[in-house]
């Protein structure tokens, strides 16, 4: 029987079973999951969920009964810890071999951690998993002292969770501001200004050097000094998960390279979500994205490729974060400091930014600005015109002008 194997069991993996069974494949189709649970959406985990405003069940993106009606077997709780490329097989913990037909490489990534003294104590947590969720927000609706270190999405989404219950929180970011290397300090500068309005104390330029305590932690030892902590939430990125296809002879690099039709150089291994680095030739080079919409449409498209079909998984990446009552949203991409203006239009509480390079716009993001939101942002991306800067901060003239 011609059988698919999803290695992964998270939002990637359940999208592609789902679009293998609605674009009537017929064969087996298994879909290997390390972690306990059904897959899952992850944004909740720093928003909706860990401030206790969505309950459990709506974070999977389906239940257990769909698969069964999908004839989809998922195998909870099950790591694939090796590839056989010749024998066309993955084997699982515990030795099991199962054999595969093609392979759909949907590991994910895992967070980064701070190897630095007391690492293991009580009382540290990083953001990943449900169960990871799950201790988090009974600490912090235990309320203490939060010390975030890391002013990345995850690092800023806990600290306006820790706020949501009470706690005094400070966050520790090496970096001059937050999201510097993915917003740059203009824009990062407003997410500053956001947190220091809703009491959050701010250290930049400070690295975590250990954390104190005997059992649970009590404080966290930085660059300039030691703060109390009851509570630390680790939030410094997350590393693409490719020891599977390295160890199987795949090429990885920041990620498992695949082609635009999401192709590793095994004709019968794909690649897609927080995993795969995907070339895109908009950008003439490959671009690993770790957010939600990398895993809701790569999937369907590793699974259309996985069919014969032809695919270019070229979406312009995209993300959300929503922080006390500013929502917003982020389409396109640039390397770090990979722009040579950022453009604003709005006022503080609800605004568009652009990055431009050579004239061009080659991101953008909206706070609060839910009227005109980002299809006329991807526009110009897409079009790759060359804009007025004066004309696009103005906001009296429609960005579809």
């Amino acid at each position: 029987m011609t059988t698919f194997v999803i290695a992964g069991g998270g939002l990637t993996g359940a999208k592609a079973a789902e679009t293998l069974r609605v674009e009537g494949f017929d064969g087996r189709v298994v879909l290997v999951g390390a972690e306990p649970d059904l897959p899952y959406e992850r944004p909740p985990l720093s928003k909706g969920y860990l401030l206790d405003q969505d309950d459990r069940a709506s974070v999977f993106v389906h239940e257990e009964k769909w698969y069964v009606d999908q004839r989809i077997e998922v195998l909870t709780g099950r790591r694939v810890t090796a590839l056989d490329r010749a024998a066309h097989e993955v084997e699982l913990a515990g030795g099991e071999r199962l054999g595969y037909t093609k392979l759909l490489l949907a590991t994910g990534a895992s967070p980064r951690r701070l190897r630095v003294p007391g690492n293991d104590l009580d009382g540290v947590h990083y953001l990943r998993r449900l169960a990871h969720a799950d201790r988090l927000r009974d600490a912090l609706a235990a309320g203490g002292r939060v010390v975030v270190a890391g002013a990345g999405w995850v690092g800023l989404e806990t600290a306006a969770a820790a706020r949501h219950y009470g706690c005094p929180v400070t966050i520790v970011e090496p970096g001059p501001t937050p999201l510097h290397a993915t917003l740059g300090p203009e824009v990062g500068g407003y997410f500053a200004d956001l947190h220091r309005r809703h009491g959050v104390e701010l250290r930049f330029g400070t690295g975590v050097t250990g954390f104190a305590g005997d059992s649970a932690v009590s404080a966290v030892l930085t660059d300039d000094g030691e703060i109390p902590a009851d509570v630390v939430v680790v939030g410094i990125g997350a590393r693409p998960e490719t020891q599977l296809a390295a160890e199987a002879g795949l090429a990885v690099d920041d990620g498992v390279l695949v082609d635009a039709g999401l192709r590793t150089d095994d004709p019968d291994v794909f690649a897609a979500g927080d995993v795969a680095s995907v070339w895109q030739e908009r950008y003439g080079r490959r671009v690993r994205v770790e957010h939600w919409a990398a895993a809701t449409n790569g999937g369907p498209a590793a699974a259309l490729a996985m069919l014969g079909r032809e695919v270019v998984h070229d979406d312009l990446p995209y993300f959300f974060s929503d922080q006390y009552d500013a929502g917003m949203e982020f389409t396109g991409w640039f390397p770090p400091g990979g722009y040579d203006r950022v453009v604003t239009r709005g006022d503080a509480e609800a605004f568009h930014a652009f990055w431009l390079t050579g004239g061009r716009v080659v991101a953008g993001l909206h706070v609060n600005k839910w009227d005109e939101g980002l299809d006329a942002v991807r526009e110009l991306i897409l079009s790759g015109r060359t804009v007025d800067a004066d004309r696009l901060a103005d906001p009296a003239r429609p960005l579809t002008d």
